[in-house]
């Protein structure tokens, strides 16, 4: 789906910023307006343009709130949050060097944090033990009134931070009367970004912990509890439920068996096993001729690199096969949801690869390109993402 770029990555993170706008992290307008400033591919334009959207929405934001205007200034500054945290996207080249990458991330935060005490429905930072160290989150609840009610505990992806799960599902979540309990996990978010917490393939050890705080909290159902894994989060939670058996259900958005194999089908056959042999050498010789040419093969490289604390782009290959279901996906016992869409450029043909290999309930759910719904995580199709989502859920929870 070419929306306003000619460029494949621009493309895709742009719709991705301007989907939200249903649950108010976007107005098609201001999208409109700050893309057409940025050249095709042009990574210091992206960066500058949704900057600046972002500081001139942000400044509406606090001019309400100064004034009094609650609902104003909650409705800015989630737009400002979602436009800061795209204006950082493809910042990659020293993330945790570069002043405008500390910067943006910082803003995202705050512009949420303080949208987030403006909502009408309760909200709660948490902080979730992990190891020696604990997790930020959030608590987005249905009510005050304290009763148990179903919860989403949500995982995000690759790339996704915390703030992101209100406008991906909190407020989808909200609307029909269910919590969702959202964190930023190793990889993601402040975890990597403050803590440099990264990625790990064990990510049991990450969700048991997470699901331990969900069910100290009366206001969650211990019975009702949804695993839902967004993008890379989708492989994350099914990983997870091979061995955590606690939730009652598990919806993957998308699915994925093997993110081995997804990540790495962009890298050419012969580098891909130079990689795995060793010869780092060579393989950052050719990729140094290969990535200007892609933007999105240059920012999932540099970005993977980052978010598992790897070396090198070799090394980061060589971590990432540890990211498989093979040998264990006939663990996972829980009633899955599983989506597929169709023209999912990053998994594609991994959704269904999951489901033949769960020998537990699931059911896919294919969504075509011809209703909108059809790109990675269903960017441009949220609600009826949604839709088939939570009547699932409904359903059996």
């Amino acid at each position: 789906m070419k929306f306003l770029f000619e460029d494949e990555s621009f493309s895709f993170e742009t719709l991705r910023s301007a989907c939200f706008a249903g649950y108010g992290g976007a107005d098609l307008g201001e999208v409109i307006v700050t893309a057409r400033a940025i050249p095709d591919g042009d990574e210091d334009a992206w960066y500058r343009e949704w900057r600046a959207t972002a500081a001139r929405v942000h400044e509406l934001g606090e001019r309400s709130l100064a004034a009094g205007h609650r609902v104003s200034a909650r409705e800015a500054l989630l737009r400002a949050s979602n436009y800061y945290r795209t204006a950082e996207f493809y910042l990659r080249d020293d993330p945790f060097g570069d002043p405008r990458a500390k910067e943006l991330a910082a803003l995202a935060r705050r512009t949420f944090a303080t949208a987030a005490s403006l909502l009408d429905t309760p909200v709660e930072a948490v902080s979730i033990p992990y190891q020696d160290t604990a997790l930020p989150g959030y608590l987005f609840l249905a009510d005050d009134s304290g009763a148990p009610r179903p919860t989403v505990v949500f995982t995000s992806g690759f790339d996704s931070t915390l703030e992101e799960a209100y406008f991906a599902v909190a407020a989808a979540a909200l609307r029909r009367g269910y919590n969702c309990l959202a964190y930023d996990g190793p990889g993601q978010g402040a975890a990597l970004r403050e803590q440099r917490l990264f990625f790990r393939p064990d990510w049991e050890a990450v969700l048991t912990p997470v699901l331990d705080h969900a069910l100290t909290r009366p206001e969650i159902d211990p019975g009702r509890i949804a695993l839902h894994g967004y993008s890379l989060g989708g492989f994350l939670v099914a990983r997870a439920a091979a061995h955590e058996h606690r939730a009652a259900a598990l919806v993957l958005d998308d699915g994925m068996f093997s993110y081995f194999d997804a990540s790495t089908r962009m890298v050419p056959p012969f580098l891909l096993q130079w990689a795995l042999e060793g010869r780092d050498e060579q393989v950052e010789q050719v990729l140094s001729l290969v990535m200007p040419r892609s933007t999105a093969l240059r920012w999932a490289l540099r970005n993977g690199v980052w978010t598992f604390g790897a070396g090198s782009i070799p090394d980061y290959v060589r971590r990432s096969r540890a990211y498989t279901l093979d040998g264990i996906a006939d663990r996972i016992t829980t009633p899955a949801l599983i989506f597929d869409p169709e023209n999912d450029f990053v998994f594609k043909g991994e959704p269904m690869r999951l489901h033949r290999a769960l020998t537990g309930p699931n059911t896919v759910v294919s969504l075509p390109e011809s209703e909108g719904a059809g790109e990675h995580c269903s960017y441009g199709g949220r609600a009826t993402l949604h839709q088939h989502m939570f009547d699932w859920l409904d359903a059996n929870l």
